[in-house]
């Protein structure tokens, strides 16, 4: 068993596209079950998403109910009727699940358990202010909640190894959920638990090789050693040099989480659920938080959570991060996953509707994922708005979902790729930069991105002794090369610098945000890029500082790349003109510009499937050129589109993405 660019492949020679959905038999009578299984089989999803939640079926420590006094918690059961349907299962054993339940799914007396609790600062308990009950959140380095996470990942080994695909229906295990700190990850929220300082001073003896010395450097401090080194607890730095603390606790974040997702992924694995694919979902806000894929080895599929409403904003978004998962997974050879896409939405967020879960789903599809998890496909308690209800009846709208399935099934859609020739590369060193200089805490950075606000809106107005504000500039920067890119119709994606050898792989031009630091290595990293052909921007400066903003040692090696200091915005739109000239790059502009367009082809970069966005609150009149295409049929309603007067015309309603299906 093995993923693959389209899904997973269970032995068969094909790969079994990852289209899911999520039904919580606890939360349902048995006589439920079934009909619900069934109706999620009847829309085509392939899939079935489940939590098993730790706080419901503990009774008490290292006791447990699995179906033997409350028959709805027979999780055994319930996956061997989704087998005898034909359904996959992704099995979701926690430790932290949500999934809208009190404690998050923890059992009562593990939040509560001082040993368990992440710290504050000033050492009090981190309490994650959240309905129906605020409670004090776990540390992700505390031994004592690890002990006790291995104990109920031991009896959900009991209870399900035996269902593990061929014999049932386990085919993907997620180690955790959401693993951003519970939601408070702003950088000086937490972890100031003694085993995490303990963890960070480890982490310092590596980071620095052993050598108090370097330390003092760094840190501007004549006398400390790594036994009294202690985390910076607010943000105080005025200059560049006074820097290097504050990036060591926000790279020392990463390896907090991924260090924690690395043991849970091993005592899985050590309880029976070995040889299956590991899998994460990074929640809303992800490139806010310390959650770094590159860090994350233990996980085999990296997916993100999908909550979006239909708007120009959130569409903006959408492409953001679904680019960069797209381009990332492709490089890996993996499928982009969305692990949790909207399909209703919890009675205490504001409300979203049926239009607003499928232009998310279809936009995320559009620019590159191919996969996802309807999240919720059959409705419960604390959730409104699920295609099929909690009695197993699928709703009127359930039917798009059935028509688009149907028609990512006729065309193979996990097979074709989106080909995006330009990265827009965001260092990991720049997003560290923006947390710590985050302005609005206790308010996490994860917050504002949700909300849609970029840094420019959340950041310090400090520049630290550079030229302009760093994060602020380097957010401009690329923002005026987007911009131009859209205009101009150049399909690109956004590209992580912790993974830029793999997230870059294909790519004809690379324009990297470079205000700041960067480490030698990543640099090292864009001369291989563009030894490979690629054409490599920089600017708008030439990096002095390294990734923890200390002075690098000898200057940087710009022979073969490009510096562009953009010193007008307004030059991106040449710079983008002369790339489409002389690198050959492929253009498909809409008119008017507020349309979107996003290409899919197959092997071969013949277009097979073509869709139109228009996150606007009016209808618009799209025309679009793409080349080889002189007419399409709408996947969903079969209207057929034909080339008139050197463009294809078509009408796209307000808050609505057209699938088109390619002639010939």
């Amino acid at each position: 068993m093995r993923l693959t660019p389209g899904g997973l492949d269970l032995g068969q020679g094909e790969a079994l596209p990852l289209w899911a959905g999520a039904m919580h038999y606890w939360r349902h009578p048995v006589a439920s079950w079934r009909p619900g299984l069934e109706a999620m089989r009847g829309m085509g999803l392939r899939v079935l998403d489940t939590y098993v939640p730790w706080g419901v079926h503990e009774t008490s420590r290292g006791q447990y109910d699995f179906g033997e006094r409350n028959p709805s918690l027979d999780v055994a059961r319930f996956l061997a009727i989704a087998h005898e349907l034909g359904l996959r299962c992704v099995l979701r054993p926690g430790p932290h699940i949500n999934a809208e339940l009190t404690f998050f799914g923890l059992p009562e007396r593990v939040v509560w358990d001082p040993r368990c609790q992440a710290r504050t600062p000033g050492g009090n308990p981190v309490i994650l202010p959240i309905v129906p009950v605020a409670f004090p959140v776990p540390s992700y380095a505390s031994e004592v909640f690890f002990e006790e996470t291995s104990l109920w990942y031991r009896a959900v080994g009991d209870r399900l190894t035996h269902l593990r695909w061929p014999d049932g229906p386990i085919v993907l295990v997620q180690v955790d959920n959401e693993g951003a700190l519970y939601f408070r990850d702003g950088q000086y929220d937490q972890d100031y638990h003694p085993d995490a300082i303990e963890q960070f001073q480890g982490f310092l003896r590596v980071k620095y090789r052993r050598s108090a010395k370097a330390l003092q450097r760094a840190w501007l401090v004549d006398t400390i050693d790594f036994a009294d080194a202690q985390p910076p607890r607010r943000f105080d730095a005025r200059e560049t040099r006074e820097l290097a603390r504050h990036v060591d606790w926000a790279e020392f974040h990463e390896l907090l989480l991924s260090s924690a997702m690395d043991r849970m992924a091993k005592v899985l694995a050590e309880v029976g659920l070995d040889g299956l694919p590991t899998t994460h979902n990074l929640p809303l806000g992800e490139s806010a938080t310390p959650l770094n894929p590159a860090r994350m080895t233990a996980i085999d599929l990296i997916g993100l959570d999908y909550y979006h409403r239909a708007s120009p904003s959130e569409h903006w978004t959408i492409l953001r991060r679904t680019t960069e998962l797209a381009v990332r997974s492709e490089g890996l050879g993996r499928p982009a996953f969305g692990a949790e896409v909207g399909a209703g939405f919890p009675p205490f967020f504001a409300a979203f509707d049926e239009r607003d879960s499928m232009y998310t789903l279809m936009c995320a599809l559009a620019y590159g994922l191919r996969g996802f998890n309807l999240y919720m496909a059959v409705e419960r308690d604390r959730w409104i708005g699920a295609p099929i209800d909690p009695q197993g009846r699928p709703r009127p709208f359930a039917a798009q979902y059935t028509r688009l399935l149907g028609a990512l099934d006729r065309v193979k859609f996990h097979e074709l790729r989106r080909r995006a020739p330009v990265r827009l590369v965001v260092p990991r060193a720049l997003r560290r930069l923006a947390r710590i200089t985050h302005a609005f805490g206790p308010l996490t950075p994860a917050l504002f991105h949700v909300a849609g606000a970029g840094w420019r809106e959340t950041v310090l107005e400090r520049d630290f002794g550079l030229d302009a504000p760093p994060v602020i500039a380097a957010e401009a920067y690329l923002r005026a090369f987007e911009r131009s890119l859209h205009a101009r119709g150049v399909p690109f994606a956004y590209a992580g610098g912790e993974t830029l050898d793999r997230s870059t792989v294909g790519a004809q031009w690379i324009v990297c945000a470079s205000t700041g630091g960067l480490a030698p290595h990543f640099i090292e990293s864009l001369r291989a890029a563009r030894k490979g052909g690629a054409r490599v921007t920089i600017g708008p400066r030439v990096p002095e500082l390294d990734g923890s903003m200390l002075p690098l040692k000898s200057p940087v090696d710009m022979t073969g790349l490009d510096l562009e200091p953009l010193d007008d915005l307004g030059r991106a739109d040449i710079l983008v003109a002369r790339r489409i000239e002389k690198l050959g790059l492929p253009t498909w502009p809409t008119d008017p510009v507020d349309a979107f367009v996003a290409v899919h082809e197959d092997a071969d970069e013949a277009p097979r499937v073509v869709f139109a966005m228009n996150p606007t609150d009016r209808d618009l009149t799209v025309r679009l050129s793409v080349p080889k295409v002189d007419a399409m049929v709408d996947a969903m309603d079969g209207q057929r589109i034909a080339k008139a007067g050197g463009a294809l015309e078509l009408t796209v309603p307000s808050r609505v993405v057209r699938m088109f299906v390619v002639e010939g």
